[in-house]
């Protein structure tokens, strides 16, 4: 019979082996939010704090049940009891404590379960283990002023739970010269309302009053709302599967099966959306197609087709909800940071099956509409009514211009009252024709600056861009269903126009045509050959 050996782990080596587990904000955040929702919370307040010398917090706070102190204990410890509700969203005994060490050095938990009890805190400081290699968790019976007010800021004056994070070594990606200085405040502010879109997606269902199936919960940033972003926007897409197609049987590693549920959503093309706000909220683009997978309700993995097809960018208008429940988290393979799932490859050919005729029918209406909007051409309004709404652009100033003879009259950087040649066009609305596509410009040239009003005074800069121009007939037309592309393009030749008027006199004239006319001949030559995009396809 073999003998025992206890041959315990090295607790510093294995504590900062554990912080590095791929965790990142977003996916730590989720892991504690998840936590939070099996306590039953109604209430997680998420407060992210920079102090002005650099040091960097996050606070986590619920209002769920909360902990005495061998619950604490408990869930402080690597490989926690397993929850007796087994639909719980914390799975594993290990997203605590790793989510929390990929983020920071030093992480606590602050919490009671009884109205009238005192709070307790305990602690995991990666330095003191690392100092001791022991396992010393650190617990305060009595906790500060300071934490007793943040608890009952974040969680209320009941039950509930608070996580702290300190030392937050990897909450930014970069270290700042300037540490709590205005870059390091802007990178803390980009990185807020990322991790603000996460929670969005991933607990959608949760964060929408009128889902019945699921705990609803208020998520707050910073103490800002966070708003449930619905990916198939339901109230404009198409749900094109049939009811009965819709429930998938799954047979488990014991023989049983067990239900999943898929709805294949088709969304609006780019053109067809009532407004601006809406298009915006559709979030269009081609990383968002594929499976949005829901573990219990909440997201856990988004976009992409897993091995089925690639991204291709004829398939952005299709987004498939993929819902399971607990039961099947051995035949995903969901791991610890629950963000990733592998499907069998027998699942996957049968999801393949199952979703081929609608991703054919997402394609489909992709391209019908892309050929329509090929036939009309670009539609350059939205460019103009940005460049005519934006304050403070860099532009000269034009004192007069005549549309007679062409010609202004501008304050530059060359100098005041300088007289330059420049079309110029009265008697228009600059919110249409900031950007203004032209049969053609003299010389073969894609563009040139242009001078409008909507009298005969007070003129702005705008852009004449030629439709006979190569560029415009084989780049701009495939750019009409992609209006973000489009807006970027117009922006840089009317940017172009801007600069050149800004900068422009008698002797720059010519210079700026020149350089105008060499980037038109060299454009034309990259694109010879290129083929002109066409106006049927095969829809086979």
């Amino acid at each position: 019979m073999a003998k025992k050996i206890k041959n315990p782990p090295d607790a510093g080596r294995l504590i900062d082996g554990l912080s590095d587990t791929g965790y990142d904000l977003f996916s730590a955040t989720a892991d504690i939010i998840d936590n939070s929702i099996a306590a039953k919370a109604t209430d997680i307040n998420i407060e992210i704090e920079l102090t002005e010398e650099g040091k960097r917090f996050v606070y986590i706070g619920d209002n769920g049940i909360g902990m005495d102190q061998e619950g604490l204990i408990n869930a402080m410890r690597y490989g926690s009891d397993q929850r007796k509700d087994q639909k719980s969203l914390g799975k594993f005994g290990l997203g605590l404590k790793t989510a929390s060490s990929s983020i920071c050095r030093r992480f606590s938990l602050i919490s009671k379960n009884k109205v009238r009890t005192e709070l307790e805190k305990v602690t995991w400081d990666l330095d003191v283990v690392n100092a001791n290699n022991s396992w010393d968790l650190l617990h305060e019976k009595n906790v500060s002023e300071e934490d007793q007010k943040r608890f009952e800021e974040l969680c209320g004056k009941k039950t509930g739970t608070l996580v702290v994070w300190e030392n937050c070594d990897r909450l930014l990606q970069a270290d700042y010269e300037d540490p709590g200085g205005t870059k390091e405040q802007q990178a803390m502010k980009r990185r807020i309302k990322k991790l603000k879109d996460h929670c969005a997606l991933v607990f959608h269902k949760f964060l929408n009053p009128k889902e019945k199936n699921f705990s609803n919960v208020n998520i707050t940033m910073n103490w800002e709302p966070v708003e449930p972003w619905n990916p198939f926007i339901p109230h404009l897409a198409e749900m094109v599967m049939p009811p009965k197609a819709t429930v998938l049987n799954i047979e488990t590693s014991d023989g049983s099966e067990v239900e999943a549920t898929i709805k294949a959503w088709i969304l609006p093309h780019r053109q067809d959306y009532p407004n601006k706000e809406e298009l915006d909220n559709a979030k269009i683009a081609n990383n968002r197609q594929g499976l949005y997978i829901h573990r219990e309700g909440r997201i856990i993995q988004h976009g992409g087709w897993l091995g089925m097809w690639g991204m291709e960018p004829h398939y952005p208008l299709i987004r498939v909800e993929f819902d399971f429940d607990y039961r099947l988290d051995e035949a995903f393979n969901v791991n610890v940071k629950k963000d990733t799932i592998v499907l069998d490859p027998g699942l996957r050919e049968a999801l393949q099956d199952i979703l081929t005729p609608y991703y054919r029918e997402a394609g489909l209406r992709y391209r019908r509409k892309q050929k329509s909007a090929l036939r009309r051409g670009p539609n350059h309004t939205t460019s103009s009514q940005v460049i005519y709404s934006t304050e403070n652009k860099q532009t000269a100033q034009i004192e007069q211009a005549n549309e007679e003879n062409q010609t202004a009259v501008v304050t530059n950087n060359v100098g005041r009252s300088i007289k330059i040649k420049a079309p110029v066009k009265n008697n228009v609305n600059p919110e249409e024709v900031s950007v203004n596509p032209i049969d053609s410009v003299e010389n073969g040239i894609l563009w040139e600056p242009l001078l409008i009003s909507s009298t005969d005074v007070n003129h702005s800069t705008a852009v004449n861009i030629s439709k006979e121009h190569d560029f415009y007939t084989k780049i701009y037309s495939r750019l009409v269903s992609d209006g973000y592309s489009l807006q970027g393009v117009d922006y840089l030749l009317w940017a172009l126009s801007a600069a050149e008027i800004k900068n422009k006199n008698d002797e720059m004239q010519e210079i700026f045509e020149e350089f105008r006319e060499d980037v038109s001949r060299n454009l034309r030559k990259l694109l010879k050959d290129i083929d002109l995009p066409i106006d049927t396809e095969d829809e086979s």
